[in-house]
């Protein structure tokens, strides 16, 4: 009697349902863009039915955080004691490296290159045998750095940095600028996917109190600044531009609103005295950011640097013209005329002149705004969800 063969089939992750663990620097309250794409991904993939763990160190930028575990919209947050805490908000939180090797997952997702959490969470995803996706977040960029960041910049970037990108499963680049570093590094399995935008920034809010609930007046044309007040976005550069353009004009507004990441002082010291120039304190309230933008006509962005600001999306999704510095990744998303403005970082007039036009050219501004709109709705966060899915099915599959 011939025997029957048996075919034993064995259980995968994509059978039964992903476990997804994400490594970040931060998590609420700080505000960090890094972290808001993080805060993203995980929601709509919970949402998706997979299981989603986010490390994150205990520190948010200002404090330790005594909450350790928590679950937020179905998403499980595990607060790691940081040890250290070094250059540009680097953290150093060692036991990511066991918290991995520990936890039941199928795949490794970390955010930011070149920080310690990287390296650890990548080690540990290599012994355990797990695809490792890591996402550059675009470091490659000249910053204001301390003696000893420069010191250990491009040690890091060629010993410890280049081996994360060489065992690493996907590479994820936000935009295509970041390219030539990541294989200059070693990376070779590029994808490039941009950061997303809420559907909450298409809904018209019908009764904006945005201007009613600081002050600010309805008739005057509202130049916006939103981001964290440091030495990368250079709100002063755009402060000292509002002071000299409000000397010969008075029907426009400057608007300042971020967290103090060490410029809020510098800014507060130009605009003393003018009255219609407001710096104001973070807003948290999605919904109140929502109307901020709404309330304004022109988002401005000073940056000294950038990697792929979420803000330019939230911008163009409100409907607003942007000006912004031709730097990294933001020429890949503003054409001059078609969404926006590029301008040269410390340039004051050329910044005047494209303000000048986009305040008075208000049949340009309804054209940009229209183009925004349309183009914004690329970078809905359900299509980038859909498109980072199909890299884990891919390195699970491999």
């Amino acid at each position: 009697m011939r025997e029957e063969k048996r075919t034993i089939f064995k259980t995968s992750p994509l059978d039964k349902g992903m476990k997804i663990a994400y490594i970040c620097p931060f998590w609420d309250p700080a505000i960090c863009g890094v972290k808001q794409v993080v805060k993203e991904l995980a929601k709509k993939m919970q949402q998706k039915g997979y299981e989603v763990h986010v490390f994150a160190s205990d520190w948010d930028k200002t404090k330790r955080i005594k909450e350790k575990e928590e679950k937020e919209e179905g998403v499980y947050i595990h607060r790691c004691f940081h040890i250290l805490r070094a250059v540009n908000f680097v953290t150093i939180w060692p036991s990511i490296f066991l918290r991995i090797l520990m936890q039941d997952i199928d795949i490794v997702h970390t955010h930011l290159a070149a920080h310690p959490h990287v390296y650890l969470a990548a080690l540990a995803a290599r012994i355990k045998g797990i695809p490792h996706i890591h996402t550059t977040h675009c470091p490659w960029s000249d910053a204001p750095r301390s003696r000893i960041g420069n010191l250990l910049l491009e040690p890091n970037y060629k010993i410890f940095n280049k081996l994360v990108f060489k065992t690493a499963n996907k590479i994820i680049a936000i935009t295509p600028w970041e390219e030539k570093y990541i294989r200059k590094y070693g990376g070779k399995e590029i994808r490039i996917i941009p950061n997303g935008m809420d559907d909450i920034f298409y809904t018209k809010i019908k009764k904006k109190k945005f201007r009613e609930k600081y002050g600010i007046p309805k008739n005057k044309t509202l130049i916006l600044f939103f981001g964290r007040l440091s030495s990368t976005k250079t709100p002063e550069f755009l402060a000292k531009i509002g002071k000299e353009m409000l000397q010969e004009r008075k029907d426009i507004v400057f608007v300042f609103v971020g967290p103090d990441e060490g410029n809020k002082k510098i800014v507060e010291n130009i605009i003393k005295g003018e009255k219609e120039m407001f710096l104001l304190d973070p807003i948290r309230n999605r919904k109140e950011i929502v109307d901020m933008y709404q309330s304004a006509d022109i988002y401005a962005l000073p940056s000294y640097r950038e990697g792929l600001p979420l803000t330019i999306f939230e911008a163009m999704a409100s409907g607003l013209p942007i000006i912004a510095t031709p730097v990294n990744g933001i020429p890949y998303e503003i054409k001059d005329k078609i969404n926006g403005f590029l301008r040269e970082w410390g340039n004051k007039e050329e910044w005047k002149k494209a303000l000048t036009e986009m305040i008075d050219n208000k049949k340009l501004r309804k054209k940009i705004a229209k183009n925004n709109r349309n183009m914004a709705k690329s970078y809905r966060w359900d299509l980038i969800a859909k498109r980072t899915e199909e890299i884990y099915k891919e390195a699970l599959r491999e």
